[in-house]
C-alpha cells in the first residue's frame, strides 16, 4: 500500500521533493505557509528545472489553514521543509493529523529531531541527511537544482531514526526518496546530521559573510586554509558530544584534522576532494543562509554556526575560526556591514 504523504513547506526541499512525488505518482499533498504560492501551484502546477530539464508538476496542495481536511484520512509521512526556526510550530501544527504509525521526517539543516521528538515522541520521529542537493525557490511555483543529481555518483538522501534501528517505515521513506534522487538507510542518523552541520558551518558562514557562491568558496585557494580550520573546529565538538562522524566534503575527519595541524599530504587530499566537488555545482549555487540574506529574509545561522558554536562553548571547548566567521555573518544580518571577501581577511591572515 502506498504512503500518504505531506510535504510541509513549500520551498527550494520542499518544492523538489514535493513535485518530483507527485511526478512519480505518489499520494502527495504539498503544505505551502503562503496562500499565493497555493494559487500559483493549483492554477499553474509547480515547474521544476534542474541540469537535466524542466517538468511540471500538479500535486495536490494546500494552505496551513486548510489541515483539518486530513482528520478525514491521516498522514502517514510529513517531510518537515520548514526553517529550523519554524520547526516545533509547524510539528504542533501536523501531529494532529498523524496516523497512528505516522511518522514526521525531518529534512531540514541543523540537528532538529529533538524539537520535533517534544511534540510527537521520538518513535515517531525521523530524519533525513542531504548531500549536494542544491535546490532554490526562485518564484512562486518554480523551484531550481542548482547540483547535478547524485544518481549511481553519489547518494543524496540518507535515512534514519535517532536510535538507529532501520524499520520498515524508514524502508518505505527510502523507497519514496528514490524516486526523487538516490537514497538509502543509515544506522547512525545523528553522526551523519553533524557531518553534515560541519558542512553547513563551513559554506554558510562563509557565504553569509563573503557574498561568494558555492563554487566560488570551493575554488579560491585563498579559503582552502580557513574551510579545514573550520571543518577541524567542527568535528572536534562533534567527536567530543560522542558523534562518530563520517566524510566532509569527500574526506574522512581525520585527514581534516590532519591537515589543520599541519600535514601537508592532508591538506593535499582536501584539496582534491574540494576540486571534484566544484565538478557537481553550477556557478549559480548559494548556500540557503546566503539566499535568505539577499531576500532580507531570517537565516539559519544560530540552528547550524550558532548551535556549532553553543555546543562548543558547554564542551568549553574553543572554536576560533567559527566564532570569528559568525560574528562577521551576524553583523551582516543585523545590516550593520555587507557580505564581501574582504570581511574574510583577518581570518585568512591568521590562516596563512
Amino acid at each position: 500500500m502506498s504512503l500518504h504523504i505531506g510535504v510541509l513547506g513549500t520551498g527550494g526541499v520542499g518544492g523538489y521533493i514535493g513535485g518530483h512525488l507527485a511526478l512519480a505518482g505518489e499520494d502527495v499533498t504539498l503544505i505551502s505557509q503562503r496562500q499565493e504560492s497555493v494559487e500559483q501551484i493549483r492554477r499553474q502546477g509547480l515547474r521544476l528545472s534542474d541540469t537535466r530539464a524542466e517538468q511540471v508538476a500538479r500535486p495536490a496542495v494546500l494552505h496551513v489553514s486548510e489541515v483539518g481536511k486530513f482528520a478525514a484520512r491521516p498522514l502517514d509521512v510529513v517531510f518537515l521543509c520548514v526553517k529550523s526556526y519554524d520547526t516545533l510550530r509547524a510539528s504542533t501544527l501536523i501531529a494532529p493529523y498523524l496516523a497512528p504509525d505516522g511518522c514526521i521526517v525531518s529534512m531540514q539543516n541543523g540537528m532538529n529531531e529533538e524539537h520535533i521528538a517534544l511534540v510527537v515522541g521520538w518513535q515517531r520521529t525521523m530524519g533525513v541527511v542531504m548531500s549536494s542537493i542544491g535546490v532554490n525557490a526562485v518564484g512562486l511555483g518554480h523551484v531550481i537544482r542548482t547540483s547535478t543529481p547524485g544518481g549511481d555518483a553519489y547518494t543524496v538522501f540518507r535515512v534514519g531514526r535517532p536510535g538507529g534501528k532501520v524499520t520498515p517505515r524508514v524502508a518505505e521513506v527510502v523507497r519514496a526518496l528514490g524516486v526523487v534522487d538516490s537514497a538509502v538507510a543509515t544506522t547512525n542518523l545523528q553522526g551523519e546530521r553533524w557531518s553534515k552541520l560541519v558542512t553547513n558551518s563551513i559554506s554558510h558562514g562563509l557565504s553569509a559573510a563573503s557574498g561568494l557562491t558555492s563554487h566560488e568558496l570551493l575554488k579560491a585557494d585563498f579559503l582552502r586554509p580557513v574551510i579545514i580550520r573550520l571543518a577541524a573546529e567542527g568535528i572536534r565538538v562533534g567527536q567530543s558530544l560522542g558523534y562518530s562522524l563520517v566524510s566532509i566534503y569527500g574526506a574522512s575527519p581525520d585527514t581534516w584534522t590532519a591537515a589543520a595541524a599541519g600535514d601537508r599530504h592532508s591538506a593535499m587530499k582536501i584539496s582534491r576532494s574540494l576540486t571534484e566537488r566544484l565538478g557537481r555545482l553550477t556557478a549559480q549555487e548559494r548556500p540557503s543562509v546566503a539566499q535568505d540574506l539577499l531576500r532580507g529574509r531570517r537565516t539559519e545561522l544560530e540552528y547550524t554556526n550558532g548551535l556549532l558554536e553553543s555546543k562548543a562553548r558547554s564542551l568549553g571547548l574553543a572554536v576560533p575560526a567559527q566564532e570569528t566567521v559568525l560574528n562577521i555573518a551576524r553583523r551582516i544580518e543585523r545590516g550593520e556591514i555587507t557580505p564581501h571577501p574582504r570581511n574574510l581577511s583577518g581570518i585568512t591572515s591568521r590562516s596563512a
